[in-house]
């Protein structure tokens, strides 16, 4: 058997497969996020391990057949998180999450101050990368900062606790801008940026390699007669990719989640600075991949939900079809903007709104607006070189075949949905503890079954395209106002 530990923003996931992948058990422990400051996101480094132990102990519980079977245990988690610790391993200060937005002054410096950021790192510097949070450390907690031996990313905290060992798998230390992409290694001059060198990062390792195995005391605890092989794993999209078998170059995803993302993999690093496009390695030897990545997909339709006391799914469900784009106009910038504006400051909107509106016309403006930032996605992967010919939709907007209608008129592209939506980061690594195992990628990585494929409609895709024109404008008007 073989274990999958997800470590998100809201939760730990983990699931236990079976040799032939089928799902035995599942487990969830909440978490949660800390916001001392406007624009601050922390999390409890200890909170991490403890909904670990948490989820596994259940798996223990659930399990049909002895825990000694497991032989591999693959993690996945949100990016970018700095977790700084001290010489004995101990925590320093609480981790500093992706979605924190205080080190905006430093990203300007750094991007002054060493260009290789952006050409060998292939990223513009952005408050949500690791590298800008320790610069703001060293700046405003200088104290911290001296103390730091260890800079770990959170999944890599985990393996820490569960292996004794220090290690990064390619993919998720790609995110922290400290590594030269196409060589898949440390940069010493982009760590020197920071006052960081070599010894304060872990090994780096594929995702689908070893990275250790179990410390002695936790095999006892859950029943493991020999070590079981904890694999590199993956940051959390190129984890799912590994779920959703997007491997392969030129396969490609869609993930309606809290944020959007637009992955495809790729065969080389192919940056695409200037439309804030992530390039970076993949979980999978060989392998790169491109995101566009938008800040509120699912979120926006959440925080509507929220606005208008009614869920999710009633809103959806009250949006039977669509003829055309609405005629209100949604930016979905509650947090800033990632790809292509990289602008934290942004902020979202309606335009259009009459006497006439309702919440189904908002509701329908609402996922316009999600699709359109998609199309923006789609358009800087396309400056830099990428095409997609279909895309598979994951997350828990692709629940909904009147939005996967809308993204694939707009994008016009056939998106195929699978029979089980839920192939997350957990299936992903998972799939890369066994490919640990056996020492190999092959067959490992299969494409989930498929329940529809939805075409684009052609009306609609002419339509759609002379609304995103429309609302590529509403950008620079919004900035120019102060929003």
């Amino acid at each position: 058997m073989y274990i999958g530990l997800d470590i998100g923003t809201s939760s730990v996931k983990a699931i236990l497969l079976g040799e032939d992948q089928s799902q035995i058990a599942s487990a969830t422990a909440d978490l949660t996020v800390e916001r001392p400051f406007p624009g601050w996101s922390e999390q409890d480094p200890g909170s991490w391990w403890t909904a670990c132990q948490t989820v596994l102990d259940a798996l223990k519980d659930q399990a049909p057949v002895d825990m000694a079977a497991v032989k591999g245990i693959g993690l996945s988690g949100h990016m970018h998180g700095a977790t700084l610790l001290d010489e004995a391993g101990n925590p320093l200060r609480p981790c500093i999450l992706w979605n924190d937005g205080r080190s905006g002054k430093q990203c300007e410096e750094l991007t002054r101050k060493e260009p290789k950021f952006q050409s060998l790192g292939g990223n513009l510097v952005m408050p949500g990368f690791t590298a800008p949070k320790l610069q703001w450390v060293r700046e405003n907690e200088p104290e911290i900062f001296a103390r730091t031996a260890m800079v770990l990313l959170p999944k890599d905290f985990v393996r820490f606790m569960l292996t004794g060992d220090y290690a990064g798998d390619m993919s998720d230390s790609a995110g922290t801008l400290w590594m030269d992409v196409a060589k898949r290694d440390w940069c010493d001059d982009l760590l020197a940026a920071t006052g960081l060198s070599r010894r304060q990062m872990p090994r780096l390792v594929e995702g689908s390699e070893s990275s250790g195995t179990l410390k002695a005391d936790l095999r006892d605890r859950w029943g493991m007669q020999t070590a079981p092989v904890v694999a590199g794993g993956g940051g959390d999209n190129a984890a799912s990719a590994c779920g959703v078998g997007a491997v392969d170059p030129g396969s490609a995803f869609v993930s309606l989640g809290t944020s959007g993302v637009l992955f495809v993999t790729n065969d080389r690093f192919s940056p695409n600075v200037e439309g804030a496009v992530h390039a970076f390695c993949h979980a999978v030897p060989g392998t790169w991949h491109q995101m566009g990545v938008i800040l509120s997909a699912t979120d926006s339709l959440n925080w509507l939900s929220r606005v208008v006391k009614a869920s999710p799914e009633k809103l959806t469900a009250g949006l039977t079809g669509v003829s055309g784009p609405s005629q209100v106009s949604f930016l979905p910038y509650l947090g800033g903007e990632r790809t292509p504006h990289n602008d934290v400051e942004i902020r979202a909107g309606f335009a259009g709104i009459s006497h006439e509106t309702d919440e189904i016309v908002l509701t329908h403006a609402v996922l316009d607006g999600v699709a359109f930032a998609l199309k923006d996605c789609l358009d800087a992967l396309s400056v830099a070189g990428t095409g997609i010919d279909r895309l598979l939709a994951v997350g828990g907007g692709s629940r909904s075949r009147v939005w996967l209608e809308i993204i694939a008129s707009l994008l016009n592209v056939p998106v195929d949905v699978p029979v089980d939506g839920d192939f997350g980061a957990s299936l992903g690594a998972a799939r890369l503890g066994q490919a640990a195992v056996l020492g190999t990628t092959d067959g490992i990585f299969a494409r989930p079954e498929i329940k529809a494929s939805i075409d684009p409609v052609a009306s609609l895709s002419e339509n759609y395209a002379e609304a995103y024109g429309r609302w590529r404008n509403l950008y620079p008007a919004f900035k120019q106002a102060g929003f």
